[in-house]
């Protein structure tokens, strides 16, 4: 045994080290108290956890858990990062997004904190005359611009440029994306007459004049909202960004030229450890492609918190994803980050969220010190597995879209989206079930909140892909709530019948009351059914209770009225009882059919 200084600090270096098989072994031994027999790899499986794109999260990551090097930062394969340093040197580009010519609004954010400006531009957002008026008082040497002009990218571009050569810009100084992106802009509307040739020419020009600018995006984030996993978003980004060289190449210009005209844009989500992978898997990629184009360079990243996981209801609760998808974001590496405000989902975001957006970033890089590390997830044997799954994932996700013909034609085709649309149903089966929960949705609504009024955003390009969000069915449910509500002054009412002591029915009362009040309805748990004003009621309590009481409870609860009994709990046989609600059921079936019962169109 090492003898150690008496120092006051006690370690563990006498103790010897624990091996895998007894970990298992105390594992086993859980299992087997909750009445499973498992030994071995499979008591491991049993405590795994089920992603995406057949991927599965193990309990226990050792050292055993190989992957390929990562290498170093700033080099091929880019795993850690995109530049030697990372984002130590002032931290992570804090992109705005704007789509009104607010040119107060752009101001006030760069003087508190943003550090570049995202502009919608053309029918959705600002008007390409309006552009000079926005950027007034903007110092464009020091603020790079990134448009987002879908096919008016031509006039919005020249209509930048032109505003360059006026203010006296130098070519060299200008910073940005012209977001040329006509596969994106054909997977959000699709109109697939979007011609490259105006693009090359301004990749061109960018490539031989601008060398700060950067005229293509390969946004990400219509595959993502459309329902996409992440390896679904890193396949059609590598498809995209494949696509885009071959066009640039064939229209001149070289790989390396064609290379650096294109920037990748991905959501980060609030799954902060699958954002992290994945923009780590995607810089791999991008990798091993400009490898084998013969042009070997890292992939700029622009990473944006997710529009998919914003809810409508609890705005709030927005503030705290987005908080953990920009932590994830930066620890992944990604150069840019853009947070979206609380309000997204529900209109033109107010100066307040503005503020609370661009603070997010601010706090992790200058309080939180974020950014003082390069590559902090480096090193963890669970993320540089989760990366190396992710990229195999991601690369036959890719090499099945260019099997298709590339990405224009699994488009065209309707296949892109079939498989999109099978990843959402998938996991819109287990959102409806609450095995993925929404906090303050289908987790913990609040019935008497009173949303932020905000006014209508510019519509968003539609006609392709569709852009769903996690909170979608629970909306329409709270949705009929509140026509109901309007209509007759009083929300659709549900009786909660506690059998026994608080210790026998407060569990199951609290789930019952969070199941009911996802969908709209108000449980009233005081008083008598007859004086309730619900038309049904659900008996909740512990088993050895409903083996008394529940059939007579039921019997009495449709004696006074009620139309419809629930029990708490999972599917018995108890006469009077109609249906069971219970972790795991299908929360928005069951609401939905209620709010029919009931008569809330």
């Amino acid at each position: 045994m090492t003898v150690l200084p008496d120092d006051g600090l006690s370690l563990a270096a006498e103790f010897p080290d624990a091996t895998h098989e007894q970990w298992q072994r105390l594992v086993e031994g859980v299992l087997r108290k909750s009445g499973k027999e498992v030994s071995g790899t499979a008591a491991e499986d049993a405590l795994s956890t089920s992603l995406e794109d057949g991927l599965r999260a193990r309990p226990l990551y050792t050292a055993d858990d190989s992957a390929p090097e990562p290498g170093l930062p700033g080099f091929a394969p880019f795993v850690r990062g995109g530049r030697a340093e990372g984002n130590t040197l002032g931290g992570w580009d804090v992109r705005q997004r704007h789509t009104t010519a607010d040119g107060a609004a752009l101001l006030a954010d760069l003087e508190n904190g943003v550090t570049s400006l995202w502009l919608v531009v053309g029918e959705q957002g600002i008007p390409v005359s309006s552009l000079g008026a926005a950027l007034d008082g903007v110092f464009l040497d020091l603020a790079p611009v990134v448009l987002d002009a879908g096919s008016e990218v031509e006039p919005a571009a020249s209509e930048l440029l032109r505003l360059y050569t006026e203010r006296g810009v130098d070519p060299r100084a200008a910073r940005g994306n012209l977001g040329a992106d006509p596969l994106g802009f054909a997977a959000r509307t699709g109109d697939e007459g979007f011609a490259f040739a105006p693009v090359a020419a301004l990749a061109r020009r960018c490539a031989e004049e601008y060398p700060g600018l950067r005229a293509l995006t390969v946004d990400a984030l219509p595959y993502h909202e459309a329902g996409g996993s992440a390896a679904q978003e890193l396949g059609a980004s590598l498809a995209t960004g494949v696509a885009y060289l071959r066009e640039l190449t064939e229209a001149g210009l070289s790989v390396e030229q064609a290379v650096s005209q294109l920037e990748f844009r991905y959501a980060a989500t609030a799954d902060q450890f699958l954002t992290i992978a994945k923009l780590r898997a995607a810089r791999r990629l991008w990798a091993r492609v400009a490898e084998v184009c013969g042009a070997p360079g890292g992939q700029v990243q622009h990473a944006v918190t997710s529009p998919v996981m914003m809810s409508r209801r609890d705005p709030w609760v927005n503030m705290l994803r987005t908080t953990i998808a920009t932590l994830a974001a930066g620890v992944g590496g990604a150069e840019s980050v853009t947070v979206l405000p609380f309000d997204h989902a529900l209109g033109r975001p107010d100066a307040f969220a503005r503020r609370i957006a661009r603070n997010t970033s601010t706090i992790l890089v200058e309080e939180s010190h974020l950014s003082r590390v390069i590559d902090p997830a480096g090193g963890s044997w669970y993320v540089e597995r989760l990366t190396d799954e992710l990229a195999h994932a991601g690369w036959e996700f890719f090499q099945h879209i260019e099997q298709l013909g590339g990405q224009a034609a699994a488009l065209r085709s309707g296949r892109l989206s079939e498989d999109l649309a099978a990843t959402w149903a998938a996991r819109s089966a287990k959102l409806a079930k609450r095995r993925e929960p929404i906090t303050g949705v289908s987790e913990f609504p609040n019935l008497a909140e009173r949303l932020p009024e905000r006014a209508p955003a510019p519509a968003e390009p539609s006609g392709g892909l569709p852009r769903v969000r996690r909170d979608e069915a629970y909306e329409a449910l709270r949705a009929r709530s509140d026509a109901h509500l309007a209509a007759t002054g009083s929300r659709p009412r549900i009786f909660l019948a506690a059998l026994g002591p608080a210790a026998e029915h407060t569990a199951r009362l609290a789930f019952a009351t969070n199941l009911f009040q996802a969908g709209g309805i108000e449980p009233v748990t005081e008083g008598e059914f007859a004086d309730s004003g619900a038309t049904e009621a659900c008996l909740c309590s512990s088993d050895a209770l409903y083996e008394e009481q529940a059939a007579q409870t039921a019997g009495e609860l449709k004696s006074a009225g009620a139309g419809h009994v629930f029990l708490a709990g999972r599917p018995a046989q108890y006469t009077g009882v109609d249906a069971y609600v219970f972790a795991g059921c299908d929360a928005v079936a069951v609401l939905s059919a209620t709010l029919d019962r009931m008569g809330v169109s």
